[in-house]
């Protein structure tokens, strides 16, 4: 007799190895047990903004500018110029009324093409300008540059920029000359690609059906209306990465958006949901815990309201200004109340405040917006102006008057009259409250050749408006004293937005105005707000740096 050792493998190895084939397969296909939360998988990809650049042209100077240098900047520019069949770029630079300049902005995350976006301006050495005040920047496509390989390497036009240049010198006075060549232009550049955002996979996570698995979360949570038709805001890209788009109600603040979603659940049964909102309820009354537990809550969505609801009793104003935020963001009514206290009481918890007011529906956050302009604080009031401005409807809740190069707003407060001038977004002056006339008593004198005084034959009531440039007809205009007709005369003359800032500016100085005057006086993104630590016997204070995530 013979024995044959080794059984079924020594006699089919081929059918072992297939076995062990598909052993090996099934394991690679085998999705890895997916984590809690978003976030313990994933890692965000695109909040941060991306820095774009360009050399551009700026033509109507009155005299200020000048034939650049030889120069890198100035053979890009005569690239861009022959690329657009510019007649002659070399002669037309030549002229004292062009100057070269760099052109730099930033496209927040979240961006859509067609979006404004504010732009930088600035002359370098080798532009040989003394002056960008009332320069036009000509249409200037911005891309990002990156040095590889000691090559500068650009990508697509991200941005096309254009408009009326705001110089530094306008609204911060400064013996420095160098702030005649710096600028911005107010929502001067238009975005001409929409910005990805995105979640990538973790290593140990990356598979097809667990990055489709999570899309499904988020979808489930994040949905909107096409039409008639629901669409989720995730889509799974490849296995380690998944595509976000910008849900509506975060517009304003994608950041937030992006931290809502890390904190969803991944799987979907409804076993474990009782627990966990327990669990966030107490969370959710600790000042160490509650910003995240408010997170995770309105990352539940509707299921949760009733626990963020039961926040709002608190008698700790952190603690209920956290679960106002988060309920405000799902749309609910309840928020707006503690919202507007939280702005009115809490600086360091004003400025989120007014974010999350701005993009509540209901007119309800409208009037709250509106009571908040009647605050002694500025900023308040002029933040509460910002947020309703911003809204789809607010400018025709604000009425205002187009002037040309900027609007003017007369903004009904009871607290003390103030005039705020925007240097972001846009080009705007709000009169707010009942504000004085102005009184000059001698003249002003204005950069451009703008002169201001009184009306000889009513010296008390009205004004003369004249401006006086060489090589043009002069100008002139009476208007009352009033700051809205004399913002409308400089206009009138031919002013720019600098030349009204200046205005304002120099009458205040010389105690022309009487009434406040504030450049963008916005309340900070960031601010520390201190707790206090009751359970310290000296009562001492705990400093938050609370930093909002817009």
């Amino acid at each position: 007799m013979i024995l044959l050792s080794g059984g079924c493998n020594a006699l089919f190895p081929g059918r072992f190895e297939e076995a062990e084939n598909e052993a090996k397969l099934r394991e690679l296909m085998r999705a890895p047990e997916p984590p809690d939360l978003v976030r313990d998988g994933t890692v965000i990809q695109g909040l941060r903004p991306l820095r774009i650049e360009g050399v551009g042209a700026v033509n109507a100077l009155p005299g200020t500018g000048g034939p650049p240098d030889p120069s890198i900047f100035r053979d890009q520019l005569l690239e861009e110029m022959k690329r657009h069949d510019v007649i002659a770029p070399n002669q037309w630079l030549e002229t004292d009324d062009t100057a070269l300049v760099r052109v730099l902005a930033l496209i927040p995350p979240g961006a859509k093409r067609g979006d404004l976006i504010d732009i930088r301006v600035v002359a370098p050495k080798e532009s040989r300008v003394s002056d960008l005040h009332h320069g036009w920047l000509l249409d200037t496509r911005l891309r990002e540059q990156r040095m590889l390989q000691n090559i500068v390497r650009q990508s697509d036009v991200l941005a096309i920029g254009q408009g009326s240049i705001l110089t530094r010198a306008d609204y911060q006075p400064n013996e420095d000359e160098t702030l005649r060549n710096e600028g911005r232009i107010l929502s001067g550049g238009r975005v001409q690609v929409t910005r990805k955002l995105g979640l990538i996979l973790r290593p140990e996570y990356q598979h097809a059906k667990l990055s489709k698995a999570i899309a499904d979360a988020i979808n489930r949570r994040l949905f909107f209306f096409d039409g008639t038709t629901r669409r989720g805001i995730a889509t799974a890209i490849e296995d380690d990465f998944i595509e976000i788009e910008v849900h509506p109600r975060y517009r304003d603040n994608v950041p937030r958006m992006m931290q809502v979603i890390q904190a969803i659940g991944i799987k979907a049964e409804m076993s474990g949901r009782q627990e966990r909102l327990a669990d966030l309820a107490m969370r959710l009354q600790s000042p160490e815990t509650a910003a995240d537990a408010a997170l995770q809550l309105e990352a539940l969505g509707e299921s949760a309201v009733p626990t963020l609801l039961d926040g709002l009793e608190a008698s700790n104003p952190e603690l209920r200004f956290y679960a106002a935020e988060a309920l405000a963001y799902l749309d609910r009514v309840e928020s707006i109340e503690p919202l507007e206290a939280a702005a009115r009481e809490v600086a360091a918890f004003r400025y989120s405040s007014l974010i999350a007011l701005q993009g509540v529906e209901q007119q309800l956050a409208i009037d709250a917006l509106r009571r908040l302009t009647n605050e002694p604080s500025l900023e308040t009031r002029y933040g509460a102006f910002c947020s309703i401005r911003r809204r789809i409807d607010g400018k025709a809740v604000l009425g205002g008057s187009e002037l040309g190069p900027l609007t003017l707003y007369e903004l009904p407060s009871q607290s003390s009259p103030a005039i705020a001038v925007s240097i972001e977004e846009e080009p705007e002056v709000v009169l707010i409250g009942d504000v004085h006339p102005m009184e000059i008593s001698t003249f002003l004198m204005l950069p451009g050749g703008i002169m201001l005084k009184p009306d000889p034959n009513h010296p008390e009531e009205l004004l003369r408006i004249s401006r006086f440039q060489a090589g043009e007809q002069d100008r002139r205009v009476v208007v009352s004293t009033s700051p809205d007709d004399v913002i409308a005369g400089v206009v009138q003359v031919g002013g720019c937005y600098g030349d009204v800032i200046n205005m304002l500016r120099e009458a205040k100085n010389q105690g022309f105005i009487k009434d406040q005057l504030a450049i963008n006086p916005l309340p900070p993104s960031v601010r520390t707000y201190y707790r206090d630590d009751t359970e310290n016997s000296d009562n001492e204070q705990e400093a938050v740096t609370l930093e909002s995530l817009d």
